[in-house]
């Protein structure tokens, strides 16, 4: 038995104001771009089931284009008749009782099944039985919900488990309502042929679970995700015993790159002639400009730094600042930097109480003239 393990894909995700050729954000296509690409695979490699495990849509009441990539995607599997089943994650759960769930739509699908109802659910075949647990809003609610499942364990078929939660405090995301798994219950993992999971964005094994994964995210939704390896899990289950001929493969896609370079401002020329920008083409670029003064943040503009790299898609920088006292503090996102902030900011730290009103007030005359002339956002 073959099973291809997917997750959070978050259709309709954008960032970086980047546009492509179509006049559709660049990120948010290469999500679905991404999408497309695990959808190729299942034409090719025809498991015997489709499992995804949550967060489809990057938001409950995803746009019009994401929802029509999603149905174009979704007849593509289901004429396959590869059985899909598929749960929803919080990003696609509605929290409150006002929006009807998004993953509604896909019920007329003959192979899919959703469950999407914060409640746990069952699908079962001849050979095998799902065992659904969508994202809760009510955690209370969650050691009902694992009972049930519990006592739903069918022998003489593979029992797999379903979820998109938190399993330990390693795999939070940060994220408002997510759902951590009951530490007290993780003796279920044990009673099932495989515990796919959703939520965490990195592929791997958790902890001493030999059979519980999350499969990641199939792009990253922020830059402080620095895999830049993205994919999916190919599952072969065979035998009569738990475990038996039991083999977890991660399949990589292609997805476009980050690649971090650095810069530092005490050796600005020097650094500048030994930067490498051979492997930035079509890359999402971060430039981390280190031992920066503030007199330095005003004379470096944005611009000068982008164009070093012209064939990259988007270039972010991250400021780094060293005070007197040798500490150094970070500035991200130079496009929304205000450089007189932080200019006053340092004033503030370096100058007497009195002196700083002075200072203060031709400080901003000066960056007002400034202002006037010039142009950093470009």
């Amino acid at each position: 038995m073959k099973i291809l393990h997917f997750s959070d894909t978050h259709l309709g995700f954008s960032d970086l104001e980047t546009l492509n050729d179509a006049n559709i954000n660049q990120r948010e296509a290469d999500f679905y771009d991404a999408f497309a690409q695990v959808v190729a695979k299942i034409k090719e490699i025809r498991p015997d089931y489709i499992i995804h495990t949550g967060d489809l849509f990057h938001r409950a009441s995803p746009s019009n284009r994401a929802i029509a990539f999603a149905l174009e995607q979704f007849k593509i599997i289901n004429d396959l008749k590869i059985p899909f089943i598929l749960i929803a994650g919080n990003h696609s759960t509605p929290r409150t009782n006002l929006s009807a769930p998004i993953l509604q739509i896909f019920e007329n699908f003959e192979n899919v099944y959703v469950a999407y109802k914060q409640k746990y659910e069952k699908i079962e075949f001849a050979d095998a039985l799902f065992h659904a647990l969508p994202h809760m809003n009510d955690e209370t609610q969650a050691l009902s919900q694992i009972e049930l499942c519990e006592a739903a364990l069918v022998e003489g078929k593979k029992n797999i488990l379903m979820m998109h939660c938190s399993v330990g405090a390693h795999y939070l995301m940060a994220e408002f309502g997510e759902w951590v798994f009951p530490r007290e219950k993780e003796e279920i993992f044990k009673k099932m042929d495989y515990v796919a999971l959703g939520h965490w964005h990195g592929f791997g094994k958790v902890g001493k679970h030999e059979n519980v994964y999350y499969s990641g995210s199939t792009e990253r939704t922020s830059l402080n995700d620095k895999r830049n390896t993205k994919g999916f899990i190919l599952l072969t289950l065979g035998g009569d015993t738990l475990f038996d001929a039991w083999h977890v493969e991660f399949c990589p896609i292609k997805i476009r790159p980050v690649i971090q370079k650095e810069i530092d401002a005490k050796e600005y020329e020097n650094s500048l002639s030994l930067l490498d920008t051979s492997d930035t083409q079509d890359a999402i670029v971060e430039v981390r400009l280190v031992n920066l003064t503030p007199l330095q943040s005003i004379e470096i503009q944005n611009a000068e730094i982008k164009k070093l790299f012209p064939h990259a898609m988007n270039v972010s920088i991250k400021r780094e600042f060293i005070h007197d006292g040798g500490t150094a503090s970070y500035t991200d996102d130079v496009a929304t930097l205000s450089l007189e902030e932080v200019f006053l900011e340092h004033l503030k730290e370096q100058s007497q109480e009195s002196e700083f009103a002075r200072l203060k007030e031709k400080t901003q005359e000066l960056f007002a003239a400034y202002e006037e002339t010039n142009d950093d956002t470009l």
